[in-house]
């Protein structure tokens, strides 16, 4: 009992089980519109190309307006700027599933509908990581609360995919759309419900927005251990990520499935990255997070290569597993890492950079993935991206000694290990 009570603990601030309760229920909303939109891509093309430019112009502007979403971040309300974020979520939607179930749907609403959501999600996601410690009593909660929220991404993946793989043989791309948008209502609800308290900021803020994105720009990029973790989520999200783009392919022609086949490979990462969420949750301490990345990115990088060789659905499934358990693990950790070493004044920013570091890479993974899969082939472009990935991991394996002499100052300032 004690062990779960350390695993949850984040749940006994209010706010933070509010936001916990709300984004449960959207979250797999969420998950059933994302493998909708896929399925829905390659029944009406039947083309590889179209699904990387679609992820491509999704996610695009996540890399493009990210910065510029951090430094609004940290110079106002967090709190009411994601609530008109979601709300602008909720109705992106609604207009998709208005389209697919009055049968006017085309690819190019589909691709414009995309760059809507990734302009709201852009400022939305650095929004919401930032927000987290304005949830919470006490600071020293945070590890627990981003890993529970990972925990609450991946419980929603293991569902949300689940459900919309049967939702769509029975109904249609279009009911999993309309689902997503009523889920909103609960985080709306959450959101409204919360008592946050003002916040004075630390120091002077930038005269403009501008200055404070170089700001931003310049402290991460000026401190070597926030530069080696983005870069590190950078390349992973690049090379190895892309693989969600490309699964439709593997359950329609390597596996010879249909959309249900589709909805249990990504359950079956949702499954792993829940367990990795749950284990990190599971821990009491940041020390050590370090040798994590690198581990979790090797079994990440390991098991797409394995995915990419299997003809097997069982087997398939289980690495699909071992391979959401890699990719949350080094995302989660990285996470908790850069929010416990940045000043307070330039988290927004700092996760921004984040933001474009684990979603912004992707647009450009998704398009360079499509490409080479037209050429040699989904299983070899998975293979690759694996390789690249554990490549990655050894090059910060090697600065790892370095990263820990830097960030022990401020661990010791924090209180974190003793002087």
């Amino acid at each position: 009992m004690s062990g779960m009570k350390n695993i949850l603990r984040a749940l006994r601030h209010r706010n933070y089980r509010l936001f916990f309760a709300g984004q449960g229920v959207s979250l797999v909303g969420t998950w059933m519109q994302r493998v909708a939109v896929s399925w829905l891509v390659y029944r009406l093309s039947h083309s590889v190309m179209l699904l990387g430019i679609v992820g491509f112009a999704g996610q695009l502007p996540t890399f493009l307006l990210a910065p510029l979403a951090g430094a609004i971040a940290d110079r106002s309300n967090r709190y009411r700027f994601i609530i008109v974020l979601q709300a602008l979520e909720m109705v992106q939607a609604f207009v998709l599933a208005f389209l697919v179930l009055t049968g006017a749907i085309q690819v190019w609403h589909i691709i414009a509908l995309s760059i809507f959501l990734g302009v709201v999600s852009s400022f939305e996601i650095p929004m919401r990581q930032s927000f987290i410690i304005d949830m919470l009593e006490d600071r020293g909660d945070l590890g627990n609360a981003i890993a529970l929220n990972s925990s609450l991404v991946n419980g929603a993946r293991l569902l949300g995919p689940t459900v919309a793989g049967v939702l769509i043989a029975a109904a249609g791309e279009g009911m999993c759309f309309l689902v997503n948008g009523i889920s909103y209502m609960a985080v709306l609800a959450a959101l409204l419900a919360m008592r946050i308290k003002k916040k004075e900021r630390k120091g002077k803020a930038p005269k403009n927005v501008l200055q404070s994105v170089r700001e931003g720009f310049s402290y991460a990029f000026g401190f070597p251990p926030i530069k080696a973790v983005l870069l590190l989520l950078a390349v992973v999200n690049l090379v190895g990520m892309p693989f969600r783009m490309l699964l439709p392919v593997f359950a329609a022609r390597i596996l010879h499935g249909g959309a249900n086949t589709l909805g249990f490979l990504t359950g079956a990462t949702g499954a792993g990255a829940l367990a990795g969420a749950v284990y990190l949750a599971s821990r009491k301490s940041v020390i050590g997070l370090g040798r994590i990345i690198v581990v979790s990115s090797c079994i990440f990088g390991a098991s797409l290569m394995l995915f990419a060789l299997s003809e097997n659905v069982w087997v398939s499934l289980g690495l699909m597993a071992m391979t959401g358990f890699g990719m949350m693990v080094q995302m989660a950790a990285s996470n908790t890492v850069l929010q416990t070493i940045v000043e307070d004044d330039k988290r927004g920013r700092i996760m921004s950079f984040f933001t474009m570091s684990f979603m912004g890479m992707a647009p450009f993974g998704s398009l360079l993935a499509g490409s080479v899969a037209n050429r040699i082939g989904a299983p070899d472009t998975v293979l690759i991206g694996g390789l690249c990935s554990i490549a990655a991991a050894l090059l910060f394996a090697g600065r790892l000694p370095l990263i820990r002499e830097q960030v022990r100052p401020l661990y010791e300032s924090k209180g974190i290990i003793a002087k």
